[in-house]
């Protein structure tokens, strides 16, 4: 990534998405009220192929004083916080689309007020406030709504260096306000100086991504690409951000997949409360399984370990969940290379009874194992494993639809 703003943003989603043109044309000409355009253009750098995202007046107007060029060259508007919501509320935006854009904007309002020491709304914008970085927003938002995706990441971005021009005067890179909006999310120095990520670029990735937008390690499927290029250009390096977009699931069939292990001792619990606490844990969303052992630790004491398996997208619940439940004040925990076979779980009737059954197809042929459970009400060992057993072949038994 060459580094990240609003324009470049639509850019990259426009070459994934390029039907969503004339959507985004009209969304920013409903929001503008100063007769304004957009146009995604293809742009090649030398080095990779994409596109670039403009937005041009139509016709010079009295409220040419609220106008901005990017980059901070040019003249520029004052508008306060109050005023840019107003604006997006009554400019007839499908609401969607109008709550993303006001969404985006509020997080650079709070991000300013603190930069500032002053209230929300006595946030008067200067650079993100003028309407062509408006129209990027607005334009983010409608791209936000049409695709739709169920989940954003990011990767590590570019920290820059050196100094920006604002109204404030030089500021530090990356200036205050993104500072602020990128707390959380990774970044890396690669030597290449300037304001790589603007404050714009960084409220869209902190309304995406949340709080670090980290990547999601489950196996997935590439599907479209787009590269959206900036205006700038960069000494050794191409000034874009790329866009990727995958499906969630992996091949039909595929038996490998990845899990998240993770590993931590407990010695200072006591055994009731440390088994309620792996029942919780069990019975969290995204976690496999969830197993303990006996282990000796210093000075001889025994010493509970405990391993959890759980779905790699659910990692740091699964984490969060281990401190929760238990008394462990640090963990372990790694991505492994795994195979499971297809399964099915069904629900069948024996003797009166409903017991949960599930099969899975084995090289050798199919297999079931009844749910324990469910044969708690037999009185006896022998009377319990029957039922099981009869369970398992209704289960084996029944046609496909049936299970």
């Amino acid at each position: 990534m060459g580094g990240m703003a609003g324009d470049m943003f639509a850019a990259a989603l426009l070459d994934a998405f390029p039907d969503h043109e004339a959507g985004v044309a009209a969304a920013v000409a409903a929001a503008g009220g100063l007769s304004l355009r957009t146009e995604r253009s293809d742009h090649q750098d030398g080095v990779l192929a994409g596109s670039r995202f403009r937005v041009t007046r139509a016709e010079a107007t009295p409220a040419d004083h609220h106008a901005h060029v990017h980059h901070g060259h040019g003249v520029h508007g004052h508008r306060h916080w109050a005023d840019i919501r107003r604006d997006l509320e009554r400019c007839g935006l499908d609401p969607l689309v109008r709550d993303h854009a006001i969404g985006i904007f509020a997080l650079l309002a709070t991000a300013e007020a603190e930069v500032h020491g002053i209230g929300v709304e006595a946030v008067a914008f200067h650079e993100v406030g003028a309407w062509d970085s408006i129209a990027d927003i607005v334009a983010a938002a409608y791209l936000l709504a049409a695709v739709d995706a169920g989940r954003w990441t990011v990767s590590a971005l570019p920290l820059g260096s050196g100094r920006v021009m604002t109204q404030h005067g030089p500021l530090p890179v990356p200036a205050p306000a993104t500072t602020l909006l990128l707390k959380g999310f990774a970044v890396v120095d690669d030597g290449i100086p300037g304001e790589r990520v603007t404050p714009t670029g960084a409220a869209i990735l902190r309304y995406l991504c949340g709080d670090s937008g980290a990547a999601d390690r489950s196996p997935k499927v590439v599907g479209l690409t787009g590269i959206g290029f900036g205006t700038k250009t960069l000494p050794g390096i191409s000034n874009c951000v790329r866009a990727l977009v995958f499906e969630e699931n992996g091949p039909a069939g595929d038996n490998h997949r990845e899990i998240a292990v993770i590993e931590f001792e407990v010695d200072d619990q006591s055994g009731e409360d440390l088994a309620m606490g792996l029942d919780r844990l069990r019975a969290e969303d995204g976690v496999f399984d969830v197993v303990q052992m006996p282990v000796f630790g210093k000075k001889g004491r025994m010493m509970a370990h405990v391993r959890v398996l759980a779905r790699v997208a659910t990692l740091d619940a699964a984490i969060d969940a281990c401190f929760r439940e238990t008394t462990t004040i640090g963990l372990r925990h790694r991505i492994v290379a795994g195979a499971a076979l297809p399964r099915t779980a069904s629900t069948v009737e024996v003797d009166g009874r409903r017991v949960r059954v599930k099969a899975v197809e084995r090289p050798g042929g199919r297999t079931a194992k009844a749910e324990a459970d469910d044969a708690l009400a037999e009185e006896g060992h022998a009377a319990r494993a029957t039922l099981r057993r009869k369970a398992e072949r209704v289960a084996l038994d029944a046609p496909d639809g049936e299970r």
